[in-house]
């Protein structure tokens, strides 16, 4: 039984070397493993970390982006209003003057007609007038043979053809109308 002591003892002691050396051996593969994934883990939270200050930055951009958006789409509201407005004021305008225009035509129509109506008044006036002294000059002449008549027959009254006779002139005029 010595032997198969010795022998148990010394394969003890091997099966407790390679146990010792397996032990070993695992807990180095365990230190190796938990320092990689300390590692790994190390630069995941520097990776989160780093994602959330881009996320960060992000968010702040968007909210200045945002904010910068608001404010412009409020500046075009009231471009857009003031725009509304002004041609709102320039159709009111354009109108006034139109109505201007068209009440200035019309005066202008009606001082035309005006005119013509006067210078037509003016003509037939004119006419009578030249009608009249025609007349007269008629007259006249059947006065100034009467006269004559008379003359002859009374001998010694003073003759009417010594006082002087009024003179009628006519001098025509010219107005143009420019329609």
């Amino acid at each position: 039984r010595p032997d198969l002591a010795a022998a148990l003892r010394e394969l003890r002691a091997q099966y407790e070397a390679l146990a010792a050396r397996n032990l070993q051996a695992a807990e180095d593969w365990y230190r190796a493993r938990c320092a990689r994934l300390h590692e790994r883990a190390a630069r995941s939270q520097e990776a989160v970390r780093a994602s959330r200050r881009e996320a960060g930055e992000c968010r702040r951009q968007l909210q200045a982006r945002l904010v910068e958006m608001e404010s412009l789409r409020g500046a075009h509201q009231s471009l857009e209003r003031q725009l509304q407005e002004l041609e709102e004021r320039h159709n009111a305008e354009a109108a006034g003057l139109q109505d201007t225009i068209g009440q200035l035509e019309d005066d202008l129509r009606n001082t035309k007609n005006e005119m013509a109506r006067h210078l037509r008044e003016y003509q037939d006036l004119l006419n009578v007038k030249m009608a009249l002294d025609i007349e007269i000059a008629a007259y006249r002449k059947l006065l100034e043979g009467e006269e004559t008549l008379f003359n002859m027959g009374s001998g010694g009254l003073p003759s009417l053809n010594s006082l002087p006779s009024p003179t009628y002139s006519f001098q025509p005029r010219s107005f143009s109308s420019s329609t």
